[in-house]
Parts: structure tokens; C-alpha cells; sequence
């Protein structure tokens, strides 16, 4: 039986993969992590509006970031977020 907060959980999951700009983002991280400026010129947005979307990426733990100095890094949190990506992406090109 599923407990009644994973649909909660579930739904906000797919909420947050709802956004056209997030899952822009989300394919610039599926082969390696990048920082916020190399994702900005990928998806041809601001470094500010990157780092928004981000940070509720990184609440929804769909990224992490690692720092390094100055620099953080961000990558997909785990296989998961890449496989439901895929999956979907699958499924759309499917239709």
C-alpha cells in the first residue's frame, strides 16, 4: 500500500519537472556536472535566473552542488532524476 504522503511527494516531483526552462536544465547536467554560468550559456538565460530555478531544483533533490573555491558545480542528485528525463523524453518522441 502507498502512504498517502507519497502522493504528496510524487505530485511535487512532477511539478517541479513541469517547467520547460527546468527541464532545459536538467539535460545540461545528464553527462556531466557543470557551474552556473556554463548552464546559463546552454540554456541561453541569465546566470541569476539559472541559479533561481537551481536553488528549487536543489530543494526538490532533483540536483546537488558541490563547491570548489569560488565555483559550484551542479549534477543530477541521482540515476533517478536521469532515468524519469529519459523516460519521458522517451515517451514524448514515442508520440
Amino acid at each position: 500500500m502507498i502512504k498517502p504522503t507519497h502522493f504528496t511527494h510524487l505530485a511535487e516531483l512532477f511539478s517541479a519537472l513541469s517547467d520547460p526552462t527546468r527541464l532545459r536544465i536538467i539535460s545540461t547536467l545528464m553527462d556531466c556536472e557543470r557551474n552556473v554560468g556554463e548552464i546559463a550559456l546552454l540554456v541561453e538565460l541569465s546566470e541569476s535566473a539559472v541559479s533561481h530555478q537551481l536553488r528549487g531544483l536543489r530543494h526538490m533533490h532533483l540536483v546537488r552542488a558541490r563547491k570548489s573555491g569560488r565555483q559550484v558545480f551542479y549534477s543530477l542528485d541521482d540515476d533517478h532524476v536521469a532515468r524519469l528525463f529519459q523516460l519521458g523524453l522517451d515517451h514524448v518522441e514515442h508520440g
